[in-house]
Parts: C-alpha cells; structure tokens; sequence
C-alpha cells in the first residue's frame, strides 16, 4: 500500500474569478460582472482536488507565501483532504493570483506569477516517489525553475514503477517547447487542449496534433472544449462530445476536472473508452458551476451522469 495514490507537484495560487459577463472586455471601455469569487486556484492544485473528492488519496508537493492567499490555498487543499505535509510556506515569496474573466463561451487569464514558478527540482525529496502510485504536473510552461528537471524526475519515477502525468497550460512566450519533448518521452499521459496542442506541434489540425505527440508519450488526450475531447493510445482512438443538457456557467478549471476524472479512471484500471467517460463527465460538472477547485464532482455524480446522462 503507497501513501498516495496521486502525488501532485506543482504550482499553487489564488484564482480571482468575475462571472457573468456578456462579453469580454475592450480597452477603453468598461463592461460590468455579476459576480466574483476568490478560491484556491493551479492547474495542479485543481486537478488534485479533483481527484481527491472522487475518493483517491492525494497529496501536493508545492509552495505559497506566508500572506493571506497562501492561507486560502493551503485551507483548500485541506478542505479536500489533500496532504499538505510537503506543501512549503516560504516567506521570500508572494503567492499566485489569476484572474480569470469567464463567460459562458470561453474565458481570458491575466497571471501573477509569485509562488507559481517558485518550485524547483531541488525542493522534491525524490523518496517521495516511493510512497505514491502517480504523480502528475500541470502548467509545464508557466513552472519556469521546475520545468528543466520534470524530464528526471519522470524517468526516475518511471524506474520506480510510479506512472505521470502532464498538462501544458498556456505559454506566454509563444516558446512552444523548452524540452516538453524530452518530457513526453518520460510521460505516460499528456493532457494539452486543442490550441496548446496546435502550437506544441506545428500542426494546422487536432488529428495531426494528437498523431505527433502519440508518437512520444504514451497516452494524449486532447481536451476540445465544448466539443469535448479526443484520445489516442496506440493504436486505439476514443472521442467523447460534452453534455449539451449542462448549461455552461463558468468554463476556469474545466480542463483540471476532466484531467482528474481520466486519472481516476486510469489509475483504477480502466479502458482508454472509461477514462474519457470519467474525464467527460467531471469537465462537464464543472462548468456548472463556479470556480476551479469548488467546482469538483463528487464520484455519485460522476456515476449518475455516465449512466444517466443528467445529474
């Protein structure tokens, strides 16, 4: 028996979301939200949360800074019952904010990075790989000082039988790559969405993006928003709509959920067709509602929504 089921590493901030907007905003102008939320944020952080409420054991390996949206961050995360034994409070640092701007059709982020990109290999007791069962990492581009070790430590963890997993996130520097390859190579599942998989790629269309990068890692998921997400492993390819019945009400940590509803499925043993349809349905749920992590699906709904179709 490991400690963790999912060891999740990464970057950790607050997201401030404004909801309820007809459009989004134009220079100059002014456009009014109904509503707003401050809640814990991450892509890493969200998915862990999510895998958390579906009832597996979960850890963080992270930062914050010793202020009060640290305080929210680690309250969180341990709200979800997520460990914060080997989540670092470092007073040289601020922690994260992103503001998330959301409508019902799509959303824009504006990032403070503080704690974000504080992380490095250094910070990672590598015993920890024995005590989990997964690790997974998300916003690979905006982890400025941890993303040149993610390549060893996958490989490591691969030597120790631990399987990985990564989200992309968006790079600001239109970089596309410091060494994302080398890491897919390490990787057992990629989760980029549609446009990061574009841009990682080169590609004009999603097929050729998915067949690239199933090329160097294991298992790709391309999440395609409202047109929901595609997946291929080996030879096998697995495509999955959203469900048109939910109502979109805010679109921020969508693509965390889904990741931690795949990795559910993953790491209970599922077929590449039951991973999507955990996926599917905890992306779905989560637009539902607002925020990233207090948007997360119980493993009821889940279940509901597969058999039924509604919750």
């Amino acid at each position: 028996m490991k400690k963790y089921d999912v060891l999740a590493i990464g970057e950790l901030n607050v997201d401030l979301i404004m909801t309820g907007m007809k459009s989004m905003p134009v220079a100059g102008r002014e456009i009014i939200a109904e509503g707003f939320n401050v809640v814990m944020g991450s892509s890493t952080a969200i998915c862990a949360c999510g895998i958390s409420r579906l009832g597996l054991k979960t850890g963080f390996v992270g930062k914050t800074g010793r202020d009060s949206f640290g305080e929210v961050v680690r309250k969180g995360l341990s709200d979800y019952g997520i460990s914060l034994e080997n989540v670092m409070v470092d007073e040289k640092i601020e922690t994260g904010i992103t503001i998330s701007l959301s409508t019902q059709k799509d959303r824009a982020l504006i990032t403070y990075l503080g704690s974000i990109d504080s992380l490095t290999l250094e910070d990672i007791d590598y015993s920890l790989l024995d005590e989990t069962r997964h690790i997974h990492i998300g916003s690979f581009f905006l982890q400025s000082k941890l993303r040149p070790g993610i390549a060893k430590l996958f490989s490591e963890a691969g030597k120790r039988g631990v399987t990985t997993s990564l989200d992309a996130g968006w790079d600001e520097t239109m970089n596309w790559n410091y060494g994302i390859f080398e890491v897919l190579g390490a990787t057992d599942i990629f989760f980029p969405n549609e446009t990061e998989a574009l841009n990682i790629t080169g590609k004009e269309n999603t097929e050729d993006a998915l067949n690239m990068l199933s090329e160097y890692c294991g298992t790709v998921v391309v999440k395609c928003g409202p047109k929901g997400a595609v997946a291929k492993r080996g030879s096998s390819l697995v495509q999955k709509d959203t469900y048109e019945n939910l109502k979109p009400v805010d679109t921020t940590g969508a693509g965390d959920s889904f990741n931690a509803g795949f990795l559910y499925g993953f790491i209970n043993g599922m077929s590449l067709e039951e991973c999507m349809n955990y996926g599917n349905a905890c992306g779905s749920i989560s637009v539902t509602r607002i925020g990233g992590s207090a948007a997360c699906a119980t493993l009821d709904e889940v279940k509901r929504l597969i058999k039924n179709g509604t919750l």
